[in-house]
């Protein structure tokens, strides 16, 4: 009884621990993109302009515009290569489904020889494929797994990446614009805001990757403030050159 207890105590610890994140979904890679980018191209592009000693009216108009074209921009690459991408996953397997129509008999052999290539006796690897192959939509969802490494239920959405994209990067672009909004007149409280928000983004996305949020907050840190520092310096110098 203690015996049957303790593997029912280690099944259930297994199952609680042995959970894995949504690494297929469609919103993950381009929210994080989208605010990362958004955030340090219009910091970048902020502290550019405002090297050239223009107005406070100058600075908010360039953020403001930097995060709208910046949203639209990303928005629409999200939403352009993700229906690509889906196109032609959705090509293939359509090329698939009529191969498992017309030539059944020859793809139930070559799942059964894919079988058999890792490892499963060919009398085992012949009824495995034969038992999968009689429902035409799970032998199509297995074909696409073996040979296309898909899931033909769990492709990325379009509007999911356009929309996720669209917004963080929104948020990302409005917190260096945020202090001039607010009546700021000089750079530092965007670039105070801006390197905070650099260091929490790189420190969410350890979060969700499972690396060191420090380490990962200060790389972000580093890189956006780097940018930023050049094209600060570049406005200067045009700034000077032009005035």
């Amino acid at each position: 009884m203690a015996i049957i207890e303790t593997e029912a105590a280690l099944h259930d610890a297994h199952r609680d621990n042995h959970t894995h994140r949504d690494v297929n979904g469609g919103w993950l890679r381009p929210a994080v993109f989208g605010a990362m980018d958004g955030l340090v191209s219009n910091f970048a592009l902020m502290a550019g302009v405002a090297g050239g000693a223009v107005s406070q009216q100058t600075v908010i108009i360039t953020g403001l515009s930097g995060l709208a074209a910046g949203a639209f921009s990303m928005a629409a690459g999200e939403y352009t290569s993700v229906a690509s991408q889906r196109e032609l996953v959705e090509a293939e397997l359509a090329v698939e489904r009529r191969e498992l129509r017309k030539h059944p008999a020859d793809e139930e052999r070559e799942l059964a020889e894919l079988y058999v290539s890792r490892g499963v006796e060919p009398a085992l690897a012949a009824e495995v494929a034969r038992q999968l192959s009689k429902d035409p939509e799970q032998a199509l969802e297995i074909h696409a797994r073996e040979e296309l490494g898909i899931d033909p239920g769990d492709l990325p959405s379009p509007a999911v990446a356009a929309v996720s994209s669209f917004g963080s990067f929104a948020l990302g672009a409005l917190l260096p614009v945020l202090p001039y909004l607010l009546g700021a007149s000089a750079l530092w409280p965007a670039v105070v805001l801006a390197l905070i928000g650099l260091f929490a983004c790189g420190a969410v996305v350890a979060k969700v990757t499972a690396r060191s949020w420090w380490f990962s907050g200060v790389r972000q840190l580093v890189l956006g403030g780097a940018a930023a520092g050049v094209t600060y310096l570049l406005g200067s110098l045009f700034g000077t050159a032009i005035g």
